[in-house]
């Protein structure tokens, strides 16, 4: 067990989310998400660790919105948690980026295209911070082992792994909920990536396209497999959202779907 901020992370111990919108827009979007996940983390009693880009590296045209930059986002990042208590996490595409942020947030978390980056990990690794490491979209949950222990190797064992789909082909996403179980069989808590997973990538050309109507079926199906925590990335107005727009979650649907994956959880544990 270790904790992100105040929230216990543990294998069964209780459900947990991660939420955000997928890239810092503005202080203001960013504020107005992270109460309102506050106030529904108190309605449902399902621990929230708010999550937020400062930069999207990875974006498909070099046209896209990537956010603030480090600095700005960093800052904005601090005022949520300052305003809000909420725990934070962002993710890190560059080594020299991860100092820096691990002294703002509570967790660091390393990309999927990313995963087998040994030098990144082990950067984050030795912040002593807890890390979330998305597994690639290429890779087998088997072979998150290496990514687990290139993190260990730093003595650094608060470790979480998200799944968030398989390519199956061409713009194409697929969830083996076996990868679950898979993973948790490595030592560490698996999250699972309820909107991600339903993205389309590259599918729209110029950007990934989606379906989040299938976000929540999946969502449930991943608590059910034996997943601790759901990510999801929320928007307040998701049509105006600059980045995964065909994804990202309108915040009305979190609380109910919360509600349900608890019962699932305390069910599928009993």
């Amino acid at each position: 067990m270790f904790k992100i901020g105040t929230v216990k992370i543990e294998s069964d111990g209780g459900l947990f989310v991660i939420a955000g919108p997928c890239v810092i827009e503005s202080e203001e979007i960013c504020l107005n998400i992270a109460t309102r996940l506050a106030e529904i983390s108190k309605k449902t009693g399902v621990a929230v660790i708010f999550k937020a880009s400062f930069d999207k590296a990875n974006r498909s045209s070099i046209d896209s919105f990537r956010g603030p930059g480090m600095e700005k986002g960093l800052a904005i990042l601090a005022k949520v948690k300052q305003k809000t208590s909420l725990a934070i996490l962002t993710d890190v595409h560059e080594i020299q980026q991860v100092a820096p942020a691990a002294k703002v947030v509570d967790c660091l978390q390393v990309p999927a295209f990313l995963c087998r980056q040994t030098d990144l990990l082990a950067a984050c690794g030795k912040t002593g911070k807890p890390i979330n490491v998305k597994k690639g979209q290429f890779m087998s949950p088997e072979e998150m082992k290496n990514a687990v222990e290139k993190i260990r190797s730093t003595g650094n064992d608060k470790i979480l792994l998200t799944e968030r789909g398989t390519f199956f082909g061409y713009n194409r996403l697929v969830n083996d909920m076996t990868a679950i179980p898979a993973m948790k069989k490595l030592g560490c808590p698996v999250v699972f990536d309820a909107t991600h997973s339903t993205q389309q990538p590259g599918g729209l050309g110029n950007a990934s396209g989606g379906a989040r109507d299938m976000s929540p079926v999946l969502a449930k199906a991943a608590i059910a497999a034996g997943a601790d925590g759901l990510f999801l990335e929320v928007h307040t107005d998701p049509q105006t959202a600059q980045s995964d727009a065909a994804t990202i979650m309108p915040i009305e649907w979190v609380e109910n779907l919360l509600i349900t994956c608890q019962k699932i959880y305390k069910i599928t544990r009993d």
